[in-house]
């Protein structure tokens, strides 16, 4: 991901916006159809096809796990796609891949994994309150960054959902890295030291990647 580290970024931002949801009533949620995973295999083949097969069979079988065991499931199912920067996979310096388009390609950046994560682990009934998109920066490579937090309680340290390193870690142990901003549908914040932050207030211009996101998810 590229990312500008201003003093002023995300100083006036307010995420507002409801989250695409998938939910068939009596059921777990469906997060792909059997169109869209033909569609799918007529454009990518075969195993892009089992791929999304693969990510609904997830969400189908494990409702009843703990959050500790999703968290860990999800994490290590998406975890196995490839990186791959936006310019080389997308042709674009900064695009937000929905799952699908993670999946059906096996390829995706820093956000990609993240956004992956955080919808799914929604559709295995996490609680969106506990799960925050985080940017980052990561000091060794000295660049901007993003991950998938998660808070037990409100007052927890989070864990952190990284495809960088791939343990899922509490955030006082990764000294490597500096927390920016989170946000979820609920809203963004100012990261605190490890923490969740306080909420800010503001436009929504800088989330644009997020909001185009969301859009595309609703027409999916």
């Amino acid at each position: 991901m590229r990312f500008s580290f201003k003093k002023n970024l995300a100083l006036s931002v307010f995420l507002s916006t409801i989250i695409a949801v998938w939910v068939t009533a009596g059921e777990p949620p469906r997060v792909v159809t059997q169109q869209e995973i033909q569609k799918t295999k007529a454009k990518y083949g075969s195993r892009a096809a089992d791929r999304l097969q693969e990510w609904q069979e997830l969400v189908d079988e494990n409702q009843n796990e703990s959050e500790k065991d999703k968290l860990e499931i999800v994490n290590d199912f998406f975890n196995r796609v490839r990186y791959i920067d936006d310019l080389t996979h997308w042709h674009q310096k900064d695009y937000w891949a929905t799952p699908l388009e993670m999946l059906a390609t096996d390829a995706g950046d820093c956000e990609d994994y993240s956004i992956a994560k955080y919808f799914t682990l929604k559709a295995l009934g996490v609680p969106e309150s506990k799960l925050y998109i985080t940017y980052v920066k990561a000091i060794r490579l000295n660049q901007a960054h993003m991950v998938l937090t998660y808070f037990e309680t409100p007052k927890s340290i989070p864990l952190v959902l990284d495809n960088l390193n791939k343990r899922i870690l509490k955030a006082s142990r990764r000294k490597d890295l500096v927390p920016i901003y989170s946000f979820n549908g609920d809203g963004l914040w100012l990261a605190r030291e490890r923490g969740k932050g306080k909420s800010v207030s503001g436009g929504t211009s800088k989330l644009k990647n997020w909001n185009n996101l969301l859009q595309r998810l609703n027409q999916q």
